[in-house]
């Protein structure tokens, strides 16, 4: 692991979550391009530029045969880009449509769904902050699915995929870099011929403006998650489960206030047992983790 500062891994997570938060008016920039046109830019770009990146660094490109292809390695690596390929699209979509609210509930979900997803298929046992916090939360998930569950699919689609993800990408070998390389690089078969068929339709080459914001949306893909490979490895989890509630909340903020998203109050209710189980799940989670250990005497 390379000597980065504490304070430069903690700079690096901000900037990371600030650049997903503030996502959806860069993606609203894209409106005149579909869904699946913004989705394909933003494979065939983050592949380019993530190529570029390991170019100039001079990357040994060894681990693609003992890492990437393999009988064992393959396989994931393809469930791994069909999921962030599905949360992207589905992201994209919300934007797109009016559901900037509901796609930030599912970031608050998500947290959540990872403390599912590890009891169901890697026997982590749950600690009380998880138990009470992960209980208020489903509650609220509840009471919002009750008055408005017609968007709650999004949220859901959200967590889901990006928890799923994770859950690929916890036996993975390889690099932040390394994997967005890959996951992008399986994809960009499908995104390519896509953009290629759209031809003179398409938005790109429309104009100048809205060109390069489309081969923008690949350094958007690439540079948070770069931000958060250097960060994870450095801070603690009582940190990173902090700071990871900031990107949904602004873009909470934005869809209420910059896209004048309605919220209704039983919505709010919902929302508000979300924020209050996450908060008791932080914090007592935090406690749990940071109980000073026994000293064995000398």
């Amino acid at each position: 692991m390379s000597p980065i500062s504490r304070n430069r891994a903690l700079g690096a997570a901000v900037a990371a979550y600030l650049l997903w938060g503030f996502l959806p008016p860069f993606l609203a920039t894209l409106k005149p391009a579909g869904p699946l046109e913004i989705l394909a830019h933003r494979v065939v770009w983050s592949f380019a530029l993530v190529l570029l990146a390991l170019l100039l660094l001079r990357s040994r490109w060894d681990w693609l045969r003992t890492r990437v292809f393999t009988r064992r390695t393959i396989l994931p690596l393809m469930a791994a880009a069909v999921l962030v390929g599905t949360n992207w699209l589905v992201y994209i979509w919300a934007v797109a449509n009016g559901h900037v609210v509901e796609a930030s509930l599912g970031y608050f979900i998500n947290p959540l769904v990872n403390v599912l997803l590890g009891v169901l298929l890697f026997r982590e046992q749950l600690s009380v902050g998880s138990r009470v916090g992960g209980g208020i939360a489903l509650l609220g998930v509840v009471v919002i699915s009750a008055g408005s569950w017609q968007g709650l699919w999004v949220s859901l689609a959200l967590a889901f995929s990006f928890g799923l993800y994770g859950v690929v990408k916890k036996r993975s070998t390889l690099t932040a870099l390394q994997g967005l390389l890959i996951e992008s690089a399986l994809l960009t078969p499908l995104a390519l011929p896509y953009l290629l068929w759209l031809g003179s339709d398409g938005q790109f080459g429309s104009a100048w403006a809205i060109s390069v914001l489309l081969v923008a949306a690949g350094a958007v893909t690439a540079l948070p998650l770069w931000f958060f490979a250097v960060a994870a490895p450095r801070l603690e989890f009582g940190v990173l489960g902090v700071l990871q509630y900031v990107a949904p909340t602004i873009q909470f903020l934005l869809g209420i206030t910059v896209f004048g998203e309605h919220v209704s109050g039983v919505y709010w209710a919902g929302l508000i047992c979300v924020w209050i189980g996450s908060i008791v799940y932080l914090t007592l989670t935090i406690r749990d983790r940071e109980e000073p250990e026994t000293l064995e005497p000398t």
